[in-house]
C-alpha cells in the first residue's frame, strides 16, 4: 500500500472541531430527503384528487426540478460572495417559505397554486443542496471529500423514508377511493367537498415541516460554523465558465448528473403507478414498495460508503450503474413480483450515485468548485424533463412498464462516465 493511500485511510472523515457544524448540515440532508419524497407521492394523489393524466402529474416534478435549475446559479453567485452559511439559511428560508404556501394553495383548491408553492419551496431545497453539498466536502482532507459526502447523503434516503411514511399516514391514506369515472358523476359541490378534504390532507405536512424547519433555521444561525467560502470574494462567472466547459470530467460529470436525477425521480416518481398496475393495489398500499425501496436506498448508501475504503468510487460507480441497467430490463420485460422487485432493487444500485457523481466531477477544481457545483445542481433538472418524458410514454403507448425505457437509457450513460473515471485515475496514476 503506498503512502497515498494510507493517508486516505487515516485521515478522520470529519474532524472533531467540525463535527457539531458537520452534523446541522447533515441534517439538512435528511430534510431535503423528505421534501423530494414527499412530492414525489404527490403525482398519485393529485392524480386522483383532480383526475390528471401521467403526463400532466408530471408538471409537479417540471415546477420541482425546474426551480432546482433557475435557482442553483444564483446560487452559487450567491455563498461565493459571501459564505456557504449564508446559502444555507438563505434555502432554508424559502423552503420554509414554500411549505407555508401550501396552506393558502389548499384554499383556493387550484392545481397551478400548488405547483407554485413547490417551485418557491423547490427553490429554497436549490439555494440548499448548493451550499451544503461543496461545504460538506470542505469541511476536512480533500482525501476524504467523497467518503464524507457520501456520509452526509447517507442521512438524505433516512428523510426520504420518514417522507414516505408521513404521505403514506396523512396524505395518501385520506384520499377518497371515488374513482375518475365516479367522480365525473358527481354532482360539482360533493366534488368539491371531496377535493377539499384531500387537499386539506395534502396541505397538513408541508405547513408541519415549516414550523420543525424554523426552530433548524434558528439553530443553523446562532452556531459557530466554519467560513469555508472563496477569500477573495471576487465573482468572474465568464472566467470560471470558460474554465469548465474546457474540463471534460466536469462535462460528462454534468452530463451524468442529469442523466442520473432523471433516473432516479422517474423510477421512483412512477414506483406506485407500477406496483398498482402489478399487484392491483391501491396508492396506500403500493407506497409500502416504495418504501421498502427507500430502506434499500438508505441502507446501501452507508454500505457503499464503507466499501469506497477498498474500491474507488469510480469503479463503485461503474458496477452499481451497470446491474441497474440490468434491473431496468427486468422492469420493462417482465410483470407481476418479478418486475415489482427488479424495481424495488435499482434503489440499492441508485444510493451510490448522487453524491460519487458530484464528488468526482468537483475533483481539482478548487476556487471554481462553488460554481460547478451550480452546475451538478442545474442538472437535477433531468428530473423534470426526463420524468416528463416518461410520463408521456406511459400515456401514449398506455404502458407504464415500457416508460421505464427512459431510466434504461439514463443507467447508461452513468455505466458510461464510471468507466470514463476508471480511465482517467489510471491515467493520472501513470503521471504521477
Amino acid at each position: 500500500m503506498n503512502g497515498e493511500s494510507k493517508s486516505k485511510i487515516r485521515s478522520p472523515i470529519v474532524q472533531r472541531k467540525h463535527l457539531i457544524p458537520f452534523i446541522l448540515i447533515t441534517s439538512c440532508f435528511a430534510w431535503w430527503g423528505l421534501a423530494n419524497n414527499m412530492t414525489d407521492t404527490l403525482l398519485a394523489a393529485f392524480k386522483r384528487i383532480m383526475s390528471l393524466s401521467d403526463f400532466q402529474t408530471s408538471w409537479i416534478q417540471i415546477a420541482f426540478y425546474g426551480s432546482y435549475f433557475c435557482l442553483a446559479l444564483p446560487a452559487a453567485i450567491f455563498i461565493k460572495k459571501f459564505t456557504y452559511k449564508a446559502g444555507v439559511l438563505l434555502g432554508l428560508g424559502l423552503f420554509i417559505t414554500g411549505a407555508l404556501l401550501f396552506y393558502p394553495a389548499s384554499k383556493t383548491m387550484n392545481y397551478f397554486h400548488f405547483l407554485l408553492a413547490l417551485y418557491i419551496l423547490a427553490g429554497g431545497l436549490s439555494i440548499l443542496e448548493t451550499s451544503a453539498n461543496p461545504y460538506v466536502i470542505a469541511m476536512g482532507d480533500a482525501s476524504t471529500a467523497t467518503r464524507r459526502l457520501n456520509l452526509a447523503q447517507s442521512f438524505n434516503p433516512i428523510g426520504s423514508i420518514a417522507g414516505v411514511i408521513i404521505s403514506q399516514l396523512f396524505i395518501l391514506s385520506h384520499l377518497n377511493s371515488a374513482t375518475d369515472v365516479e367522480r365525473l358523476s358527481m354532482a360539482p359541490e360533493q366534488l368539491k367537498k371531496i377535493q377539499s378534504a384531500e387537499l386539506s390532507a395534502v396541505m397538513g405536512p408541508y405547513v408541519g415541516v415549516a414550523i420543525i424547519l424554523l426552530f433548524l433555521w434558528i439553530l443553523i444561525a446562532f452556531t459557530k460554523m466554519p467560513r469555508a467560502k472563496d477569500e477573495s470574494g471576487h465573482v468572474d462567472v465568464k472566467q470560471t465558465l470558460k474554465r469548465l466547459l474546457r474540463n471534460k470530467n466536469y462535462l460528462l460529470g454534468v452530463s451524468a448528473q442529469f442523466f442520473y436525477v432523471g433516473a432516479q425521480i422517474g423510477v421512483w416518481s412512477f414506483t406506485i403507478r407500477y406496483v398498482m398496475k402489478q399487484l392491483e393495489l391501491n396508492e396506500k398500499n403500493a407506497a409500502t414498495y416504495y418504501l421498502i425501496s427507500l430502506a434499500l436506498f438508505a441502507l446501501f448508501r452507508f454500505i457503499c460508503t464503507v466499501l469506497m475504503k477498498y474500491i474507488s468510487p469510480g469503479k463503485l460507480l461503474a458496477y452499481l450503474s451497470g446491474i441497474a441497467t440490468v434491473l431496468t430490463i427486468a422492469v420493462i420485460v417482465s410483470g407481476g413480483y418479478a418486475g415489482v422487485i427488479a424495481l424495488v432493487s435499482i434503489s440499492a444500485c441508485m444510493s451510490l450515485m448522487f453524491p460519487t457523481i458530484f464528488g468526482l466531477a468537483v475533483e481539482g477544481l478548487n476556487s471554481d468548485t462553488q460554481i460547478a457545483s451550480s452546475g451538478l445542481i442545474m442538472a437535477i433538472l433531468g428530473g423534470a424533463i426526463l420524468t416528463a418524458l416518461q410520463g408521456l410514454v406511459s400515456d401514449l403507448t398506455s404502458n407504464i412498464n415500457l416508460a421505464y425505457i427512459i431510466p434504461l437509457f439514463c443507467f447508461i450513460v452513468i455505466f458510461y462516465y464510471g468507466l470514463y473515471v476508471i480511465k482517467r485515475h489510471k491515467k493520472i496514476a501513470i503521471q504521477r
